[in-house]
């Protein structure tokens, strides 16, 4: 006797949410407007992270370079080269220091600006669901 109510009574709450649903869906439907917003949210974030990999792939060149330019370096110390070219060898270490700054600095403000992608797409979400 118990099981058959069990039975109706969740017979009862499926067709009642069966009957809910469209009204709940309807009350949650993403407008175009913001749709566009949302894919808008979604190329800049896409974009972004095109930039991230390209900076990255930058500090690995400028790291790959600085190595080059210190073994140049140790080997015009070993040969005896000039002032003149060890000074070179020197600046150009200093350079590519500078240049891995730089680019440790893009790869910073890349994170920055997709994570401040990222938010704002997570609060355009938020927003359409509630309209």
């Amino acid at each position: 006797m118990n099981s058959k109510l069990i039975i109706g009574s969740g017979f009862l709450v499926a067709s009642l949410a069966l009957i809910g649903s469209p009204v709940i869906a309807a009350e949650s439907k993403i407008t175009p407007v913001e749709k566009a917003e949302l894919r808008q949210d979604r190329k800049e974030i896409r974009g972004d992270r095109h930039e991230i990999k390209a900076d990255r792939r930058e500090l690995r060149k400028d790291h790959k370079e600085l190595r080059s330019d210190r073994r140049e370096l140790r080997r015009d110390l070993k040969n005896g080269a000039s002032k003149e070219e060890i000074a070179q060898d020197h600046n150009e270490i200093v350079q590519g220091k500078a240049e891995i700054k730089g680019d440790r600095e893009e790869l910073k403000q890349g994170r920055v600006e997709r994570r401040q992608d990222r938010k704002e797409l997570r609060s355009d979400r938020r927003d359409a669901v509630k309209n």
